[in-house]
C-alpha cells in the first residue's frame, strides 16, 4: 500500500513538472518579482517624487495608469498615461493641441520612470521577451544574466530597446541593469544600485546612472567596461517620499 501511494505521488509530481512550461528566464524573473514584493504589486498604488515631479503608479497584468504632476510657467501640469492613451491637463483644463510627436515624447518619459520604479514586476508584461544568457560573475558575486527585448505588437514606441538584468544567484535581487535605446538620439546606459528602501512590503532601489565614452557601445559590452572602470557617472536616479497604498483590484 505504501509503495502504491509513493508511485502515485511520483506520477503527480511528474504531471506538475510537465505542466510547467515556463522557460528558465521566466522562472528566474518570477522569483525576482517575489523577492521584491510579489502579489503586493497587484493591489498597490505607488507614489513618489523624482526630479521635482510627483508620480503615481498603478499596474496590474491587464491595466495600468501612470500620472505625473509638476508646476512650470504654464501652471499646474498633470500627465496621465493609461490603457486609453495619454492626456495632459494644465490647471485642470485638457490640452487638445499637442502634436503626435509631443504626445509620444511625454508618454515615453512617463513610462520610462514608471518602468524602472516598478521593476521587476513589469518584466512579466505580455510584450516582454526574456532570454536566459547563463550565469556570470560580477564584483565577486554570481548572477543570472537575463536579456529582455520587446515584441513590436504591444511593445510601445521603444519596442526595439534591449535590456540586460543581473539577478542575484541566491537572493534573486537585481543589482545591475544595462540597456540600449534608440529614441531621443539613442545611447546605452548601465545602472548600479546605490540605495535600497522597503516601503509597504515592496523593495525600491536608487541607482547610479553610468554611460560609456562611445554612445554606440553594444549593451553586451557594458559589464566589461564597468569592471574595468571605463564608465562615467552621468546622473543619480533617486526616488523620494515613497508611499504605497493598498487598493482593491
Amino acid at each position: 500500500m505504501k509503495k502504491e501511494i509513493y508511485l502515485i505521488g511520483l506520477v503527480i509530481l511528474e504531471l506538475f513538472a510537465s505542466c510547467d512550461s515556463r522557460t528558465e528566464a521566466e522562472k528566474i524573473v518570477d522569483k525576482s518579482i517575489e523577492a521584491y514584493g510579489g502579489e503586493i504589486y497587484e493591489t498597490a498604488k505607488i507614489d513618489f517624487d523624482f526630479r521635482d515631479r510627483h508620480y503615481s503608479i498603478f499596474k496590474t497584468q491587464n491595466a495600468f495608469e501612470y500620472t505625473r504632476e509638476f508646476t512650470d510657467s504654464t501652471g499646474t501640469v498633470k500627465d496621465v498615461l493609461n490603457n486609453a492613451g495619454f492626456v495632459r491637463t494644465v490647471n485642470g483644463a485638457k490640452i487638445d493641441t499637442l502634436s503626435e510627436e509631443r504626445i509620444g515624447a511625454f508618454s515615453r518619459s512617463v513610462n520610462s520612470v514608471a518602468y524602472f520604479a516598478f521593476l521587476p514586476y513589469g518584466l512579466n508584461d505580455a510584450a516582454a521577451v526574456k532570454t536566459y544568457l547563463g550565469e556570470t560573475d560580477l564584483k565577486g558575486e554570481k548572477y543570472h544574466l537575463i536579456k529582455v527585448t520587446f515584441a513590436k505588437d504591444g511593445g510601445g514606441d521603444d519596442f526595439d530597446d534591449e535590456f540586460l538584468y543581473w539577478i542575484g544567484g541566491e537572493d534573486f535581487v537585481i543589482d545591475y541593469i544595462a540597456y540600449s535605446y534608440h529614441t531621443d538620439g539613442g545611447g546605452v546606459r548601465m545602472r548600479v544600485v546605490s540605495e535600497v528602501k522597503e516601503v509597504g512590503g515592496i523593495r525600491f532601489q536608487n541607482y547610479l546612472n553610468l554611460k560609456p565614452e562611445d554612445n554606440e557601445t553594444p549593451v553586451e559590452e557594458m559589464q566589461a567596461l564597468y569592471t574595468s572602470g571605463q564608465l562615467e557617472v552621468l546622473s543619480e536616479i533617486n526616488l523620494e517620499n515613497i508611499k504605497v497604498e493598498a487598493i482593491s483590484k
